[in-house]
Formats: C-alpha cells, sequence, structure tokens
C-alpha cells in the first residue's frame, strides 16, 4: 500500500512563545492542539485518533486524550524515536488514515525546559548498553562532535564549512519575529563563539526552548470540505542506525535509508525538492543529512553550505526559513515537529515574505532521534502542494 495522495496535512500550528512561565507541558499540548485544529478549520470533536511521543506527560496519548477530552478516538500512536518522532507520526497517520482506521489524526509535541530546567525521568540507566558507555560520561554535544570530528578526517570538512550553515540559517530568522536568535552571524562569529566539544563551537549547537506545535492530518474526503489550504502527504520512510556493537560508521545517519523511501513513494527525486526542512540539533547534522539525501556527494556538504547553497530563497536548496532549531526553536529538544510545520509553510506560501521560496511545489522535511555517535533514528517525509 502507499500513502501518495491519501491523506493532507489541514492544519500546522507553532506555539509563539520560546520561554512559557506558570503553564504545564500538558496546557501546552492543548493550547498546540487548538491552534493546529482552528487552522485545519476543525475541533477535537472531530478528531478520531491522536499522536504523540515521550514528551507528553502522564499515560502518554491515554492521559493526553482524557485531558484534551477526545471521546471519539479510534487510533492512538505514541511512537518514540526522539526528535524524528513527529515526522514519523504523520507517515503513520497518513497509513492509518488510507486503511480507514481513521479520517482526523492531531499530532502534538510541548515542553518546557527552558524555563523549568527540571531533568525528565528516563529510562536510559536500564538500557542495555547503558553499564558500557554510561560510566564514561558521554553528552549529547560530545557524540556529535565525534561524528563531526570523523567527517572531518574522512573529508576535510572545515569548520568554517559548518559554520556557513549556521550563518544561513540566522539569515532566514531574521525574518521570524518569533525566533530566540534573530541577529545574522559571520562564519568569523561562529568560529570566535565558545568552543563547546570539540570542534563544536556555540553557535554550533541548536537554541534551548520552551513551546511546541502540533499537526492535523485528515483524509482527502475530508480536505475538500475544509475551506483552508491543505499538503498533500506524498512520500514517507523511516529507518534507525545502530551503534552495531562499535562498528559504526560515524560520518552517516539514517537518512541513508529513510530518504530513498520516502522519494520512492512520492514518485520524485532530490532535483524535484524546492525546499527542505533538514533537522539541525546541531550544523554537522546538517551536513550529513543534506548528504545522505542525495543533495550533493558524501563528502562535498560543507563545501554545498559554503557556496550559500541552503539560503533561501534562491540557493540551491533553500532550507529552514523560519530558522530552524539553530536559530528559531527547538522546544523540548525535539526538532522534528516544527520541521514539518515550516514545510507546510512554503507549500501554502505562507513563509516569512523574504525567505518564502518562489512557487514551492514540493518539500521535504527530515527528522532526526537520538545521537550520531551512538544510535539514532531518522524519518523523512515528502509533501507537496495541494495544486501541485
Amino acid at each position: 500500500m502507499t500513502i501518495r495522495g491519501k491523506a493532507h496535512i489541514a492544519g500546522a500550528y507553532e506555539h509563539p512563545d520560546r520561554r512559557i512561565a506558570g503553564k504545564s507541558i500538558a496546557q501546552v499540548h492543548a493550547e498546540v492542539a487548538l491552534g493546529a485544529l482552528a487552522d485545519a478549520g476543525l475541533s477535537l470533536s472531530d478528531v478520531d485518533a491522536y499522536f504523540c511521543a515521550g514528551d507528553a506527560p502522564g499515560f502518554g496519548p491515554i492521559s493526553m486524550a482524557d485531558y484534551l477530552g477526545l471521546r471519539r478516538l479510534h487510533y492512538a500512536d505514541s511512537t518514540e524515536t526522539g526528535g524524528s518522532s513527529y515526522v514519523a507520526h504523520v507517515g503513520h497517520a497518513a497509513v492509518a488514515i488510507a486503511a480507514g482506521k481513521c479520517r482526523v489524526a492531531l499530532i502534538t509535541l510541548a515542553g518546557l525546559p527552558r524555563s523549568q530546567r527540571t531533568p525528565r525521568a528516563s529510562a536510559s540507566g536500564l538500557a542495555p548498553e547503558a553499564a558500557f558507555e554510561q560510566p564514561f560520561g558521554p553528552t549529547t554535544v560530545s557524540m556529535y562532535a565525534l561524528a563531526a570530528r570523523r567527517h572531518m578526517y574522512e573529508y576535510g570538512t572545515t569548520s568554517a564549512q559548518l559554520a556557513a550553515i549556521k550563518v544561513a540559517a540566522s539569515r532566514h530568522a531574521q525574518h521570524n519575529p518569533n525566533a530566540m536568535l534573530r541577529t545574522p552571524v559571520t562564519v568569523a562569529e561562529v568560529l570566535d563563539s565558545p568552543m563547546i566539544s570539540d570542534p563544536l563551537h556555540r553557535l554550533d549547537c541548536c537554541v534551548i526552548s520552551d513551546g511546541g506545535g502540533a499537526l492535523v492530518v485528515v483524509a482527502p474526503e475530508v480536505a475538500r470540505d475544509l475551506p483552508r489550504q491543505t499538503v498533500k502527504v506524498l512520500g514517507h520512510g523511516e529507518s534507525p542506525k545502530l551503534a552495531d556493537n562499535g562498528r559504526i560508521d560515524l560520518t552517516c545517519t539514517g537518512a541513508v535509508w529513510s530518504g530513498p523511501r520516502a522519494f520512492e513513494e512520492a514518485g520524485v527525486t532530490v532535483g524535484d525538492i524546492d525546499y527542505a526542512s533538514i533537522y539541525d540539533s546541531f550544523t554537522i547534522t546538517v551536513l550529513q543529512t543534506i548528504e545522505d539525501l542525495g543533495f550533493c556527494e558524501k563528502g562535498k556538504g560543507g563545501a554545498f553550505a559554503a557556496d550559500g547553497s541552503l539560503e533561501a530563497p534562491h540557493g540551491r536548496l533553500p532550507f529552514n526559513t523560519d530558522g530552524g532549531g539553530l536559530c528559531n526553536n527547538h522546544p523540548v529538544n525535539r526538532g522534528g515537529m516544527t520541521k514539518v510545520i515550516e514545510a507546510v509553510r512554503q507549500l501554502r506560501g505562507e513563509a516569512n515574505g523574504p525567505v518564502q521560496v518562489p512557487d514551492c511545489e514540493i518539500a521535504l522535511a527530515h527528522g532526526n532521534g537520538g545521537s550520531l555517535g551512538t544510535r539514532s533514528a531518522a524519518a523523512t517525509l515528502i509533501l507537496g502542494r495541494e495544486d501541485a
């Protein structure tokens, strides 16, 4: 079964605040849910499927469905693959809709890591790899730095080339009134920022923000009755990339496998993509992903970024026109949701004016979860303009 054209994204909403005081995580989930439903012209009573990941409090979709008053649910999904979860959820929702399991699916993300600064409970200490890895104190940034250093060794990638990715994101963020970091930066400024984990500087790292977002995925017959322009789901792919007991290639991501599946199902090629939302937890994440998705040769991602290819609106691959996780918003340290939201904006022609890609017909959104230095999960989504 293919999902090409069998589901539409009808609603998309990003929480406007980057620091949210005096509210619970459940409240923020509710706010973004209502925002996305209003954007679609629907209400909570229309929802018959609900999707959330590990950021949802309580008993996952059961607690949240109860809190939101979703009394007509026929389908629930709590797939947890970190930052790629929400890109995967869109694909899962499309499959469920195509199979007749539901007609209106709601997907939410929310969290308050910036204002609450409370560590989330984690089961990582019980993971089978914990006894082998945790005694050595690995951190998120050090694992990405490991991948960056290996890519530099294998392909000659430079810190200045990584910095060009941040520069492009910052130039886009200046047009986003809600972005955390709106001041454009130069390559020199990135390289002059403090070293966090060699070779990654502070400006190679994403922001930490409160916030969230939500999406509404509907059946084609529902989409036809809505006044709002919708976006077609064309293709989807997902894949883990494992540590393989140490036999890990640090220079690639799971996009090597998720990308081809999404392109095949959508019936398009990399040359057809007008805009790309690429997960940007760190600059190295972007560089490896654009290579693995086939937008440039392996090892050539640095040169691709350095020549301005990622800059909107007229670069070869305009990316993250909201400023991305590097400058705009990275709620709960999970950027997959916002990647899909900005892709929807581009296809609707609703991105911030100076960075709107002209005649944007086909967009790609890609999420990554976990760590490039150990184990991770990738999800790729290809979307099309309703009239394309």
